[in-house]
């Protein structure tokens, strides 16, 4: 059987667990606390040297980055059903499976330098922060996770990411003219690879990003409508905690919405 390193609200894990829904795997769960530090963990990091999540295994296999855990369950568990077979249209999804490192570090930097912000720092000593800055295995990784603790909007990588995020909505809008799903007329790779991603800035109050892009709002509530979201995503939320997020997350958005509106023009 499949074993699955994962923790709940992880976006990555997230579109892992929609995949593996989708296809109808079954997996061994191992849940790891972020927030206490299971990644960092030796008999972990020997899975995963980044101390990130998720991991997929199978058999001796170890796949570490979601991207190409999708990918792989597609191919070697449901026949690349998912991915199209078409040439021009198969090009376009695996751009979007490379794509998804950009946007990724987008919802990263948005994510901590807003709502996680907060409940980082009235939970953490600066003393605390530094110590795990200092625990990431890629030294930016963890410079930028402080830089954006300390900083917050202000961190130098939310004009980035809000570059990164303007064009992967605004190229999702233009995409999804030609049906409801970047897939066609059924969710494909595409669509599994960005929903975690979409619907964790909804969850931030930050909505407002697509505002200009009209299809995505209406495909965020068709993925909310299937099983395979309740099951992989919102099953993993916390009571309350969505809640918490969106109210955090919004306090930033007037912020975030001036600095949109530049990069829009």
């Amino acid at each position: 059987m499949l074993t699955l390193y994962h923790a709940p609200t992880s976006v990555c894990s997230q579109k892992v667990r929609v995949g593996l829904a989708i296809i109808g795997l079954e997996y061994d769960s191992r849940v790891l606390n972020l927030q206490k530090g299971d990644q960092f963990d030796p008999d972990y990091m020997r899975l995963n040297r980044d101390a990130v999540v998720p991991t997929l295994v199978d058999g001796e296999l170890v796949i570490t980055e979601s991207s190409l855990i999708l990918e792989y369950i597609d191919r070697e568990y449901n026949g690349a059903a998912l991915m199209p077979a078409e040439r021009a249209a198969k090009v376009a999804a695996q751009s979007w499976l490379l794509r998804c490192l950009a946007v990724h570090a987008a919802i990263n930097t948005l994510s901590f330098s807003t709502a996680m912000r907060e409940s980082i720092l009235a939970s953490q000593t600066p003393e605390q922060i530094e110590a795990l800055a200092a625990k990431f295995p890629d030294p930016v990784m963890g410079a930028k996770r402080k830089d954006l603790l300390q900083n917050g909007l202000g961190s130098i990588y939310v004009g980035q990411a809000l570059v990164h995020l303007h064009r992967a909505l605004a190229d999702m809008d233009a995409a999804l003219a030609g049906g409801p799903w970047l897939g066609g007329e059924a969710p494909g790779i595409s669509d599994i690879a960005l929903i975690a991603y979409i619907d964790r800035l909804e969850r931030l109050g930050m909505a407002g990003l697509w505002a200009g892009f009209p299809r995505i709002a209406p495909w965020l509530a068709a993925w909310r409508e299937t099983p395979a979201y309740h099951t992989a995503i919102e099953a993993h939320v916390p009571a309350g905690s969505a809640e918490m997020m969106r109210a955090g997350g919004s306090k930033y958005w007037p912020e975030v919405q001036k600095r949109w509106q530049e990069i829009s023009g």
